[in-house]
């Protein structure tokens, strides 16, 4: 067994529901991530990549099932380089990662392309296939955007609750207020802004052309740099009369796409640049699926297990966002310092483009160690049916401790 490492990440700007990115199809949204880290790597001869694994949660319409192969051909890339897509949910992307780590580590490969695409604005609608030609009952269309859809009947009501709701019952169980939402959701919008500020992004991030005269997104399009818990206190629950989840305190539908080249490190010569992070751990686990939002925590425990280090190790987290109740009750659950968490803003900020948020967590990961000297990073995130992903990184461009 050899080890796995980051070598370079790059993502798309997010853009918002009906945004700046409504306009760009899925396909071309992974083929621009997928040009902008092979950009990072210009040594690398594309041809010398074993295989592509590329995250995506829908896979309905002009996904057109396979994304992750449509990308690749899109991107210019020797039809000779195969691709796969894969679909966990919101992990996606990152279950692409581990995918691709594993058939590094075994041996299977060498350099892995992974990555994840979502454009939740262009997510189609559908008609379900009647039993029968020309029924005379009327049919629904049903949006294929965002959680349950032509649910079997024989689930159970308390699994199939929305997401919000399932993410109410949340905050029920672990008692958390209101206040305590929209402060965290407040911070990432600040952090996100004062990292794009800095610059952090700009090694990130690449600019999508949205129209044919020249205009680009080159930035997060959900960043609001005023949010303060004041108000975002003014905004009403969306779930529940009385709930505590508005719109100001969960991360916002979202376009975008992201991309992680792994390899081994022998494999550097051909990558022409040396690693930038060990994939040291990973974990999954699963609960019932209302319960969703919890299950990082467990997920993340696992993946320091395999890594042989302890919270106490950790210098840097990222955790998505999908709901500030549900972030908050991992943290808590970790009793970590809620300071190493998502310090460049969140998903509730930069949003969450459900296939490729895995990607976006890694890749931030292995830069804010980069940028402190952090030896252990943990990655995770949450995933819709009651399950979680995570991976520990260390640092291997200097650590400081």
């Amino acid at each position: 067994m050899t080890d796995s490492y980051v070598y370079a990440a790059a993502r798309t700007p997010f853009g918002r529901f009906s945004g700046a990115l409504a306009g760009t199809r899925p396909d071309d949204l992974a083929a621009r991530a997928v040009n902008g880290v092979l950009a990072k790597v210009p040594a690398l001869d594309p041809g010398e990549i074993d295989d592509v694994v590329w995250g995506n949660a829908n896979g309905a319409g002009e996904d057109n099932r396979n994304v992750g192969r449509m990308a690749v051909l899109l991107a210019g890339l020797p039809t000779s380089v195969p691709a796969t897509t894969v679909n966990r949910l919101c992990g996606s992307s990152l279950d692409a990662a581990i995918i691709a780590s594993r058939a590094v580590e075994s041996g299977d490969a060498d350099i892995v392309l992974t990555g994840g695409v979502e454009s939740m604005t262009r997510a189609p609608w559908v008609l379900p296939k009647p039993n029968r030609a020309f029924p005379a009952g009327d049919v629904t269309a049903v949006s294929t955007t965002l959680g349950w859809r032509l649910v079997n009947e024989r689930m159970p009501e308390a699994w199939t609750v929305s997401l919000g709701e399932a993410n109410e019952q949340l905050a029920d169980r672990f008692a958390i207020p209101r206040r305590r939402q929209d402060e965290f959701a407040a911070r990432s919008h600040q952090l996100a802004d004062a990292a794009w500020t800095a610059g952090f992004y700009d090694d990130l991030v690449v600019p999508v052309a949205v129209d044919d005269k020249g205009a680009t997104l080159t930035r997060d399009e959900g960043v609001r740099p005023g949010s303060t818990p004041d108000k975002l206190a003014v905004l009403k629950p969306v779930f529940r009369t009385d709930g505590v989840i508005t719109a100001g305190n969960a991360s916002p539908l979202s376009d975008g796409a992201s991309a992680v080249l792994l390899g081994s490190r022998a494999a550097a010569a051909r990558i022409g640049a040396d690693p930038l992070a060990r994939v040291a751990g990973r974990g999954v686990f699963a609960l019932d699926p209302q319960m969703f939002g919890f299950a990082p925590v467990e997920a993340a425990n696992r993946a320091l297990k395999s890594a042989g280090v302890t919270w106490s190790d950790v210098g840097a987290v990222e955790l998505n966002e999908a709901f500030a109740v549900q972030a908050l009750a991992c943290a808590d659950a970790w009793d970590i310092d809620p300071g190493i968490v998502n310090t460049k803003g969140g998903a509730i900020a930069l949003g969450h483009p459900l296939g490729a948020s895995g990607g976006r967590l890694l890749g931030t990961l292995a830069h804010r160690l980069t940028e402190s000297g952090g030896r252990w990073g943990v990655a995770a995130i949450c995933i819709g049916v009651g399950q979680a992903l995570a991976v520990v990184l260390e640092n291997v461009t200097g650590t400081s401790r």
